[in-house]
């Protein structure tokens, strides 16, 4: 029992650990509240600057990839206890981005400048609308077992886990990933746009994009010819007009055969 409260604890902990970062990543993108922010003021030469910042950006998609596939997943929990495993994970994506916000170079310079007070506004709303989209994604889908919640509240009172079942709520619908489309208007919507902020910008688009793919591959292998359909029905990033419907029973067979 101990075992199970200490993995239960750890999970908790990881939980926290990540929420204190996902806000601290609101004031980081959007230059508000925090210490140190993207666009701080720039100390460090250009190119030794944007090497920083490009080996923060690398480090941090390179674990967040590596960690989330199954046969990294089948051997860390050799290590690991298997519940914790997606605790884990959390952990070290903030950590992650905890050196990215410690680390970070910012390079200075404008690429645009919006100075119509309604004009920032909109930008500023639509950040936010980004960050909101994010969040209730990961409550469409099942938040706490996105952050490993669920399998320690189920270790914990001695339940085996089981994988979520494919579904479709609300936003997934009408796009593949409105998680990824949340994360994409929080780096590009600002009222100023600076060269650090286009690097950051341009760089997480491209990881994001190729994420997409590998995430794919998985979902096929876990949910076969229901997540094969819904790829082939529904849009990757741009929402479609109409709303997402199952196919029919006999659908699957064809598909499996």
């Amino acid at each position: 029992m101990l075992k199970r409260i200490a993995v239960f604890v750890y999970g908790v902990a990881c939980y926290g650990v990540f929420f204190a970062t996902f806000l601290y990543t609101i004031g980081f993108v959007g230059n508000i509240a925090v210490p140190k922010s993207m666009d701080s003021p720039a100390t460090t030469p250009f190119l030794y600057a944007i090497g920083i910042d490009l080996l923060l950006l690398a480090i941090f998609a390179v674990q967040h990839s590596l960690m989330a596939r199954p046969w990294f997943k089948r051997a860390w929990t050799r290590i690991v206890p298997e519940p914790a495993e997606r605790s884990t994970y959390v952990l070290f994506s903030s950590v992650a981005l905890i050196a990215l916000f410690a680390f970070w170079q910012p390079l200075g310079g404008t690429v645009w400048n919006i100075e119509n007070p309604a004009g920032r506004m909109l930008m500023y709303n639509l950040f936010g609308l980004g960050y909101a989209l994010v969040l209730v994604s990961t409550f469409l889908i099942n938040h706490f077992d996105l952050f490993g919640l669920r399998q320690v509240w189920l270790y914990l009172t001695g339940k085996p886990y089981t994988h979520l079942s494919f579904r479709t709520p609300l936003f997934y619908k009408y796009v593949r990933h409105p998680l990824y489309v949340g994360w994409l208007m929080s780096f590009w919507f600002t009222p100023t746009m600076t060269v650090t902020h286009l690097v950051f910008a341009v760089m997480c688009t491209t990881y994001i994009l190729t994420a997409i793919r590998w995430e794919e591959k998985d979902l096929v292998v876990l949910h076969g010819s229901k997540y094969a359909h819904y790829r082939e029905s529904v849009p990757t990033l741009m929402p479609s007009a109409k709303p997402y419907e199952s196919p029919a029973p006999e659908y699957a067979v064809r598909r499996l055969a």
